[in-house]
């Protein structure tokens, strides 16, 4: 189950990581804690970093740092209207697909 999950994961991560942002900021370990919480699973840093820069790169997200209070700075996280938009247009798409999906796996759909 693990490697479908991780297969399943790669197509939907960015729309789940934009999703969390999409009220308030956020750093990595942050984010990567609200996946495991909402049952996505743990979500290690090499697969979750590379996400982020990527969304950072292609204008979806913004970083900046901030000092920590007791410890090292952290790297911020926060959603810009490009973000907004895609989150927009890809959530209806994943509920979409994700009810055809469940359909077909549980009978739902004459085959």
């Amino acid at each position: 189950m693990t490697e479908r999950r991780g297969q399943w994961l790669r197509g939907v991560l960015d729309l789940c990581v934009l999703g969390l942002l999409r009220d308030h900021e956020s750093y990595g370990y942050q984010l990567a804690q609200s996946l495991d919480a909402a049952g996505i699973g743990p979500i290690q840093g090499g697969t979750l970093y590379p996400v982020l820069l990527r969304l950072e790169r292609s204008g979806l997200i913004t970083a900046r740092w901030r000092e920590g209070t007791g410890g090292p700075a952290r790297k911020y996280y926060r959603i810009t209207e490009s973000g907004q938009a895609a989150l927009g247009r890809g959530g209806p798409d994943w509920q979409a697909f994700a009810t055809s999906v469940t359909a077909i796996v549980t009978g739902g759909v004459d085959g």
